[in-house]
Order: structure tokens, then C-alpha cells, then sequence
């Protein structure tokens, strides 16, 4: 019995303290976030804001690890050249987590051009892992840090060494860690669109198909057949042997514009895909490595863009272009019902970034009018809890959910790209 106290006593305080949010939608990669007892509603007067810094501009995600706070941006707005040269400094930011103060900050010359109008700043989410920080820029540099000093421990420049083909709106693809895998998704020549390298050292140790650079993360899933990478690019979605890269399937999926985004969901041993015009695709794996079916598509009312869905007990959450929240049934499609827009404001690409706390039905979201929101979803539908503003301007990049707070950025105020910018730690719930 004492020692089970003492286990007990160990283990509280840690549980009491929640997650990190070391990656690209969470501890798990998945959209579930392991809270702190939270209320349901939020104080009339408002959540606390225990910090706020100014930033560069971008859309990349947040996230945290070690008490740190990590993200990208971009040091000024670009003005575009047309001598060649650098147009622009984009910077990879470390922050103090209790007190915002800034720790490091490594910067470096891009060229980003036009980037299809949004050349407001990186992209993407970093991977935090045994000390270290690997990120990856809007126009492909690639870098292995230590992530308490901002030491680079190696780095690459995707375009110049590999040539890798940047997509019209930039990387937004998040490095994936596997084993002692960093994996990269940058269309690189040839036969490049996925590679592999070593996360210590940096070097090459496979790469794997030729389609074109998307925006979507891979996705590490783990059937009764083996591990697999599944790739979601603009032309196929894929699945790849995880040890070297080998082609296992494909479910041909050109989408329009190229724009793969909203990264897949794995369960039930189904693959779950969705895209703002095509709608979406649904993909049964079997019991050897290749084998797959086709089992519906739906082109009405599952047409996501850059918004994750979210799967619990048979159900899938996912914003549709017109419709809002929708929940469906992930085995067959069936609708269920939808939000009519009521978590976040119908526009031309709604978002919100919605998390699982813990494993009930509710969720904490972020929404693009930069509004926290406490709801349940369930199968009966959507049960609005409590909202609040915790920031100002547009909301595209996602939120860390950590400890005991959510840190979010904005891109923009009233003129969005146009700043000013900043990151803000707002507390969700007392130590």
C-alpha cells in the first residue's frame, strides 16, 4: 500500500501538469490532448493572458516541449525582387513557456516571390525529439537544431541540393519523426515526392515516389499488416512500407490546384481523406501490406480544406466548405448533422483547429476569428459550451494545447498579412 501511494504521489503531479505539444497536431499526432480538469464554460470576464510577444508573419503551427515554445516566422513583410536575390528573412523562434521571453532565434535569406499571394511567412509545424527541433521553411530549408540553445546541427537546402519543387503556396508539410527517420515531403527530383533521412546525421536513407509536392504531413499508421506511411499528394493517395519507402498502394486522387491539405485519419483499419473540391475518399486496408479497397466517396458534403478532422467511437468531425462542423459514420459516409456554421463564421476557406480533451466528447477549438470554444460533439450534435477571445486578427496557424494553457498567433489584424503580429500564452486553467 505505501508503495502505491508513493507511485500515486509520483505520478499525480504530472498527470495535473497535462501534455506538451511536441508536433503537428499533438502528443500523438492525432488531435488528442490529455487536459487538466477544465470547466466547462469560461469566466464571464474572460481566460488570463499570461504572456504576449510580437512575431513575423506566417501561418506555421505551434509547438511545445522542455518549457520551450516554437515556432516560424517571417522577420519583415516580402517585397518582391527581381534581380534574384533574397527578398526576405525567415526565422525559426524559441520562447520561455512560463514568461514569453525570447531564448533564440535563428535566421536566414529566402526567396519567396509571389507564393500564390500568401507570402506572408512559413508554413509549417517543427517536430520536437530527444533534444531536438527540425523545421522546415515555406521555400524548402530544412534544419536539425538543439532545441535549447538553437545550435544547428545540420541543415539542407531542399531546392538547391535536391531539387525539390516548391508548390505554389510554399512547404506546409510538417517534418514526421519515425524511428530514427525525419521524414520530409518535398516533391524533391527524382523520385523524391517522401524522404528519408537520418535525424541524427542528416543523410539520405531513402526516398520514394515521383507525384508532385502537396501540402498534407505525412501519416505514420500501424495496420495488423506493418507500418506504413500514408502519402496524401496531389495526384494519389498512397501507402508506403515505413522501413524503406516501397510503394504498397495507391487510390489515384488529382485534386484541384494541388491542394492537398487536411491530413488523413487512420482507424478502424480505414484510410480517411478530404479535399475542398474533390470531397472525400475512404480506404479500407486488408490483411497483406498491399492490399486495399475503395469503399465510398462522397463529393456533397465532406469537402474539407486545411481544417483536421477529428475521429472518436465510430464518428468523424470535419468542416465542410459550405456546411460547417459535420459529424458522419466513418464505415459509410452516412451524414449525421451539422453546425450551419455555428463554431466558426461561414467564409471562403472556414477553419478552426478543434482537439479532443481527453477521451470524452468534449472539444476545445480555435476558430479563425481567433475565438476559443468549448463544445461537445457526439453523434446527437454539436453542444456549444462557452466561447472567448483570446486574440486578435485571423487565426490560420495551428495552437499548441500544453500544460495548462493554449498559445496561439495571429496573421494579421484587420488588413490580414499586413500584421502586426504576435503569439499570446493564454492560461486555461490554474496550477
Amino acid at each position: 500500500m505505501i508503495i502505491r501511494n508513493l507511485i500515486l504521489f509520483l505520478i499525480l503531479p504530472i498527470t495535473a501538469r497535462a501534455e506538451d505539444w511536441p508536433r503537428w497536431r499533438g502528443p500523438r499526432a492525432d488531435g488528442t490532448w490529455n487536459a487538466p480538469k477544465l470547466p466547462e464554460a469560461f469566466p464571464e470576464k474572460g481566460l488570463e493572458t499570461v504572456w504576449t510577444q510580437p512575431i513575423g508573419g506566417g501561418y506555421a503551427g505551434i509547438t511545445t516541449a522542455e518549457g520551450r515554445v516554437f515556432t516560424m516566422d517571417l522577420e519583415e513583410p516580402i517585397v518582391p525582387r527581381k534581380d534574384g536575390q533574397p527578398d526576405g528573412v525567415e526565422r525559426v523562434r524559441c520562447f520561455d513557456h512560463k514568461t514569453g521571453k525570447p531564448l533564440w532565434s535563428h535566421g536566414y535569406p529566402v526567396k519567396y516571390g509571389g507564393l500564390g499571394g500568401y507570402n506572408n511567412g512559413p508554413r509549417a509545424s517543427s517536430v520536437f525529439r530527444d533534444g531536438k527541433l527540425y523545421t522546415l521553411g515555406a521555400v524548402g530549408h530544412f534544419f536539425c537544431f538543439d532545441a535549447a540553445s538553437g545550435k544547428v546541427h545540420w541543415s539542407k537546402d531542399m531546392v538547391k541540393e535536391h531539387k525539390a519543387r516548391v508548390p505554389e503556396w510554399g512547404f506546409a508539410a510538417s517534418p514526421v519523426i519515425d524511428d530514427d527517420r525525419v521524414l520530409i515531403h518535398t516533391g524533391a527530383e527524382p523520385n523524391g515526392s517522401l524522404i528519408a533521412f537520418h535525424r541524427e546525421t542528416g543523410k539520405e536513407i531513402w526516398r520514394s515516389l515521383p507525384d508532385p509536392t502537396g501540402y498534407c504531413t505525412p501519416l505514420i499508421i500501424e495496420p495488423k499488416s506493418g507500418k506504413q506511411i500514408v502519402m496524401w499528394t496531389p495526384l494519389n493517395v498512397r501507402g508506403l512500407d515505413a522501413a524503406n519507402g516501397k510503394l504498397l498502394w495507391t487510390v489515384p486522387y488529382k485534386v484541384t490546384y494541388g491542394v492537398s491539405i487536411a491530413s488523413p485519419i487512420f482507424q478502424e483499419n480505414l484510410v480517411y481523406v478530404t479535399g475542398y473540391w474533390e470531397g472525400s475518399k475512404t480506404i479500407r486496408l486488408g490483411e497483406k501490406p498491399s492490399d486495399f479497397e475503395l469503399i465510398h466517396e462522397e463529393k456533397r458534403e465532406q469537402r474539407g480544406l486545411m481544417a483536421q478532422p477529428l475521429y472518436r467511437d465510430g464518428y468523424v468531425y470535419s468542416f465542410d466548405r459550405q456546411l460547417g462542423l459535420t459529424c458522419f459514420e466513418l464505415k459509410t459516409g452516412k451524414k449525421i448533422w451539422d453546425d450551419e456554421n455555428k463554431l466558426t463564421p461561414k467564409a471562403r476557406n472556414p477553419h478552426a483547429s478543434i482537439v479532443w480533451i481527453g477521451d470524452g466528447d468534449r472539444i476545445l477549438a480555435v476558430n479563425a476569428e481567433g475565438e476559443l470554444v468549448s463544445a461537445r460533439l457526439n453523434p446527437k450534435g454539436y453542444q456549444e459550451l462557452g466561447r472567448t477571445k483570446i486574440i486578435d486578427g485571423r487565426v490560420w496557424g495551428h495552437p499548441a494545447f500544453s500544460g495548462h494553457d493554449v498559445i496561439v498567433r495571429s496573421d494579421g489584424g484587420e488588413k490580414y498579412g499586413k500584421g502586426p503580429f504576435e503569439i499570446r500564452c493564454v492560461r486555461l486553467v490554474k496550477d
